[in-house]
């Protein structure tokens, strides 16, 4: 774990063989106990929180209560966001985009919106289906192909609109894709409330891995394994044998064609001292394997030292399952941290990790086909790697950067800057009994997506479709809805399928006006341009709740709306609330409505 603070952590002294293990176990139960006490204290305060939300939860939930059947409407592609879920169809042609998080500069905006993204007729669809989970981010999803396919959904969190509050969902739903209706599946024993965890398919199980659990004061990162049974519906700790991934949020975890469960990677927090944290990026590698016979369930951690050239240290990153037992790494962001400040690089390259070989290597785009020739395949420089295994080399040819003005809506000139790697010859062959004679391809430069961290990926027919996610120019985040895909297997360019479009590059500095504000309403919900018909709905559910006088300020809307909001948050929280409690709930839902949050 090359650069993790967690590894400078002291040793114990040199006990002989037994002492060293008494002394390792005892601290492996310390540490263990630590931890379980700091989540009963980051629990209790951030409990305090989110009874806050829930209320705010609720409120969203009866609105999408009153959904009484599944409509389906064409729309134009999805408004920006991050931390959403992209999967593939297992069946049709389609890529379903679930929930996601936008950031304005000064309101969080949350989504439990889906959109179906037809790959054949390049077309988008929302689905509007009743009883569908709560708005979230940072959940994950995973599609098993049984009976016509179904999408799991598990945990992730809601943020106030100042996001200042957060609540972390520990939920389970399935969408059933083929009759397209949602269930929440209410099985006790499942992990606690997290996002940033990490959920996978593997066999007839899903297991889920770490996470995170945040308050405003307090966190505590998470490495516990859970397994739940998709033929009995049953949950399961695991408790596996061997070293494992230490706490962390934000890794890559795939699924190996015998079962076995990959982890590298990820992100967490440590307390320097008190009231500063520093980040840690972790790029170390373990396997998960049961390794019992038949039905028995015997896990083991083991740490994987993998050969050739891994992904440089970042956060943030994006994966997924192609094609050949590969899975792919894309993008991500690596934080300098100062003072006061964090400053990111952001990447938007792809790696490679061949499962089979335990080996990495970097994807290099090829080029299209503008000019071929015949050519003696040269010798290349072998390298040894950490392991001593031999790997090939060649020296990389140099990047080429391209620059690209883009005028948001707000007059604001963006300069974006792509370094575009020039074309080469695959570094890296997975067959080796390969002619002596190959083609080389010869272009120009070719467009790339815009490097960003939180994109979302999905893999259909060899191809790689990476979609949103977010990059920053100074104080300023600009979070994306484009669409890009590449073939896997030629890697020869990538093809845009929806541009970047500067009008949805809203940015509110914290000085602007509430009037200004009041221009993100239509980015909570996503549907300015979905038609007629959603406008409509939209417009009778806002009548609702005692409408905004123009120009009303948060104070005078609240005096005049107090009773309405007071009865609304003692009807969600029942009788036996707290009437403070009540109090301070009411108020929070008619300042998220005055403000455009809801």
């Amino acid at each position: 774990d090359g650069i993790s603070l967690l590894a400078g952590s002291s040793a114990p002294r040199a006990l002989g063989t037994m002492g060293k293990k008494g002394r390792k176990e005892k601290k492996g139960k310390g540490a263990e106990k630590t931890a379980a006490r700091l989540e009963k204290k980051v629990s209790r305060r951030s409990r305090k929180e989110e009874e806050d939300l829930e209320a705010l939860i609720a409120e969203f939930q009866s609105l999408d209560a009153k959904k009484t059947q599944i409509i389906e409407t064409s729309c134009p592609p999805p408004p920006p966001r991050l931390n959403a879920s992209l999967s593939a169809h297992p069946e049709k042609d389609e890529l379903i985009l679930f929930g996601g998080e936008y950031f304005n500069g000064q309101k969080t905006f949350l989504y439990n919106d889906l959109y179906i993204y037809n790959i054949k007729k390049n077309s988008w669809t929302k689905l509007d289906i009743p009883n569908s989970p709560p708005r979230r981010c940072a959940h994950q999803a995973v599609v098993v192909p049984q009976v016509g396919g179904q999408l799991w959904v598990f945990g992730g969190e809601f943020a106030s609109p100042d996001g200042e509050q957060f609540y972390h969902y520990k939920d389970l739903w399935v969408l059933h894709l083929a009759t397209r209706i949602w269930e929440q599946i209410k099985v006790p024993g499942g992990p606690s409330g997290r996002s940033g965890h990490r959920l996978v398919a593997c066999k007839r199980q899903l297991i889920i891995f770490g996470g995170f659990h945040e308050s405003t004061r307090d966190y505590v990162y998470y490495n516990d394994v859970y397994a739940f049974n998709l033929d009995t519906f049953i949950w399961a700790k695991l408790c596996p044998s061997g070293t494992g991934p230490t706490p962390r949020s934000g890794c890559k975890m795939v699924t190996t064609q015998d079962g076995s469960v990959i982890v590298y990677g990820g992100y967490s927090k440590q307390k320097v001292k008190k009231d500063v944290d520093k980040g840690v990026l972790h790029t170390d590698m373990f396997q998960l394997k049961n390794e019992g016979k038949e039905k028995e369930d015997k896990w083991v951690w083991s740490r994987l030292n993998a050969s050739g050239m891994k992904p440089s240290p970042r956060s943030s990153f994006s994966v997924a399952v192609g094609p050949g037992g590969r899975s792919i790494l894309f993008g991500g962001v690596y934080d300098e941290e100062e003072e006061e400040s964090i400053e990111g690089d952001f990447f938007n390259d792809i790696y490679f990790y061949e499962m089979e070989k335990n080996h990495w290597f970097a994807g290099q785009l090829k080029g299209p086909k503008s000019e071929k020739r015949k050519r003696r395949r040269g010798r290349k420089t072998e390298a040894k790697t950490a392991e001593g295994e031999e790997s090939e080399t060649p020296t990389p040819p140099g990047p080429t950067e391209i620059a690209k003005e883009v005028i948001t809506e707000d007059g604001t000139v963006l300069t974006i800057r792509q370094v575009v790697p020039a074309p080469s010859t695959e570094a890296e062959k997975s067959n080796s009994d390969e002619s002596d004679e190959e083609d080389e391809e010869i272009s120009g430069p070719q467009v790339e997506p815009h490097p960003r961290s939180n994109a979302m990926l999905a893999v259909k027919h060899g191809l790689l479709y990476v979609y949103g996610g977010m990059f920053e120019v100074g104080d300023r985040q600009f979070t994306l809805n484009d669409l890009y895909c590449i073939d896997l297997h030629k890697m020869d360019e990538w093809k845009i399928l929806v541009e970047m479009d500067p009008k949805t590059q809203e940015w509110l500095e914290e000085a602007d006006s509430e009037e200004e504000g009041e221009e993100a309403e239509g980015a909570e919900g996503g549907d300015e341009e979905d038609g007629n018909e959603e406008d409509s709905e939209e417009s009778e559910e806002e009548e609702l709740h005692p409408p905004v006088q123009p120009g009303e300020k948060y104070t005078d809307y609240l005096q005049r709306t107090e009773a309405y909001w007071l009865k609304l948050a003692r009807d969600n929280m029942g009788p036996d609330a707290k009437e403070k409690k009540v109090l301070k709930v009411a108020h929070a839902m008619a300042k998220a409505f005055s403000e455009g949050g809801v």
